[in-house]
């Protein structure tokens, strides 16, 4: 009998030791998207759309792929067309990344509120 509960013992800690290689494997994925995403710049913004706030959030589809939910500083911005082609090209250079999905979207609309605190500085915006 204690034998049984050892290996149930040690197949639990096996699973929790697996879920947590698999969570660090995501979060190191997630981190070089971020990476990638900052990497990527409105041309007549000195700043990267990441910590300008525009991408709203990066989700997993499958094994593979990233959807990406983002904005533009305005609707009538004159990068509309060929900025989320750059955004899918910078994350999909991500190893680990198959395709990558921009959906544009204006709602909530975008702030100077949602720069980060480093674009802010950059940017003169204090």
């Amino acid at each position: 009998m204690s034998a049984a509960i050892d290996r149930d013992r040690l197949s639990e800690q096996s699973n929790v030791e697996s879920s947590k290689v698999k969570q660090d494997a995501e979060t190191d994925r997630l981190e070089r998207i971020i990476a990638a995403l900052r990497t990527v710049f409105d041309p007549e913004i000195p700043t990267n759309i990441y910590d300008l706030g525009l991408v709203y959030a990066i989700d997993a589809v499958g094994d593979n792929d990233i959807a990406i939910r983002m904005t533009l500083t305005a609707p009538g911005c004159p990068v509309a067309g060929i900025l989320p082609g750059m955004v899918e090209q910078a994350v999909e250079s991500v190893d680990g990344v198959g395709r990558c999905h921009v959906d544009l979207v204006w709602d909530p609309p975008w702030t100077k509120d949602m720069m980060s605190d480093e674009a802010r500085l950059e940017l003169g915006m204090f």
